[in-house]
């Protein structure tokens, strides 16, 4: 979706240059504004309308800021804004003749067209645009919703992994179709809205379960895999092998997986038999789920050099979806906040795993993982090197230690900042604990 909507307003940026430079008969325009129309109306069909907003200098559609191709188009983004213009919102019943109209509006000099470009459009009969100023009092309402909705599906979410879970251990027959429609729902949902997940995965006030670790594993192997480019039955089976992959943990008491001391030999060597477990429980299902998740359970702690457990009797290198979702495993593992520790830095995390690079984790997939997840993540409450408060909005897969941030604090100074292009001036410098230390900026973030 990102990309469609991109797209449209690559088309929608050619139709205002052209309209600077020919007539609105010109064939160039027409043939440019027959592509924009016919793109927008693509989208629309599908979500109802379209908002295009600007925020400081970037331009925004819903979740989605567009970074780079701001960037390109700053000078319309300036123009836009100089002409009074935050908000763009195309509706369902758009027809050309308003689209032509509301680019020339653009286009032409702001003397002819006047300083209300809703009101001019008004005047001429057009309905399905609207444009003028972002109106801020309906945005934190509308957040919260969001917030709340994306939530309530995560919650859903865990309640059906333990209900699929649970109905294994017992040995309950496992209803395929069920489970891969649930798992098209987080996909859906989840990898949508990936930033609020992320968001979410930073604000955890109590240790982590072991049914949201599950799905926090899922949700972070189905993100990765699609972005690493699998086909979408692949990622929906690496998505069900992610859900099992501690189904022989299940079997470990809570009291042992709690447990603050150090465990004993005997202890151990029972933690360590969960993944034999898990194969052999899940062993049983293949005619319904397949091989991958039982290959998947047996083999998340084997390790990249295969040094890990279940010891081996001859060397074998894990499936490439058993790499993935131990990389997933141990990296919510470190940011999660458990009895026996305290949620690590994303720095911190970072360096642990980059220790054992091609050790536990193949070197290739770890530095992609890092490329898309970043070293500061989403949602995380940076202090800056200049003394200011951000919060992490996007990744640079060209650069994990510089994020595009939104500064936050002071509140007279917020801005959006691409830490890449200020190399030498900004940084940032160490992440806030947003349970200590950052919960005074959270109703910023």
């Amino acid at each position: 979706m990102p990309e469609s909507i991109e797209n449209s307003l690559r088309l929608l940026v050619a139709s205002f240059q052209l309209a600077k430079i020919y007539p609105l008969e010109h064939p160039a325009f027409k043939n440019s504004l027959d592509k924009a129309y016919e793109s927008l109306q693509d989208l629309i069909e599908e979500k109802g309308e379209l908002v295009i907003g600007i925020v400081g200098e970037e331009l925004t559609s819903g979740k989605e800021i567009f970074f780079n191709f701001s960037k390109s188009v700053k000078p319309l983004i300036l123009h836009l804004k100089q002409r009074g213009i935050e908000k763009i919102v195309f509706r369902r019943q758009l027809k050309k003749d308003e689209l032509n109209c509301f680019i020339a509006s653009i286009a032409a000099p702001k003397e002819s067209a006047g300083d209300d470009i809703q009101e001019y459009l008004s005047l001429r009969g057009v309905k399905n645009i609207s444009a003028g100023k972002i109106n801020l009092a309906s945005t934190p309402e509308e957040e919260v919703k969001k917030a709340a909705n994306f939530i309530e599906q995560y919650e859903n979410s865990a309640e059906k992994i333990s209900h699929y879970v649970n109905g294994v251990i017992n040995g309950e027959t496992l209803d395929y179709a069920d489970l891969s429609s649930s798992i098209t729902g987080i996909m859906e949902n989840m990898l949508s809205g990936y930033p609020e997940f992320l968001k979410l995965s930073t604000l955890k006030k109590r240790n982590v379960s072991t049914y949201l670790h599950i799905l926090n594993v899922a949700i972070l192997s189905l993100y990765f895999s699609h972005k690493l480019g699998f086909s979408k039955d692949d990622i929906s089976n690496m998505g069900i092998a992610a859900l099992f992959h501690d189904m022989g943990k299940i079997f470990i008491s809570q009291k042992l997986l709690d447990k603050r001391e150090k465990l004993s030999d005997e202890e151990f060597m029972l933690m360590k038999s969960h993944t034999v477990l898990g194969a052999q429980i899940l062993l049983k299902y293949t005619k319904n789920i397949g091989v991958l998740p039982a290959v998947v359970a047996f083999e998340h702690h084997l390790r990249y050099d295969a040094k890990g457990y279940p010891k081996l009797t001859f060397a074998q290198r894990p499936h490439i979806a058993s790499l993935i979702v131990s990389i997933c495993d141990v990296y919510d593992a470190l940011n999660s906040r458990r009895s026996y520790k305290r949620n690590y830095p994303p720095d911190l995390i970072y360096n642990l795993m980059q220790v054992e690079k091609e050790r536990a984790f193949s070197p290739e997939l770890l530095e992609s993982f890092f490329k898309i997840i970043g070293v500061w993540p989403i949602g995380t409450i940076a202090a800056l090197s200049d003394k200011r408060i951000a919060v992490v909005r996007e990744e640079n897969e060209d650069d994990i230690f510089s994020p595009r941030v939104e500064v936050i604090f002071p509140e007279a100074n917020k801005e959006h900042i691409d830490l890449k292009d200020k190399k030498g001036e900004i940084k940032i410098e160490y992440a806030l604990d947003p349970l200590e230390g950052g919960e005074k900026f959270l109703h910023l973030v």
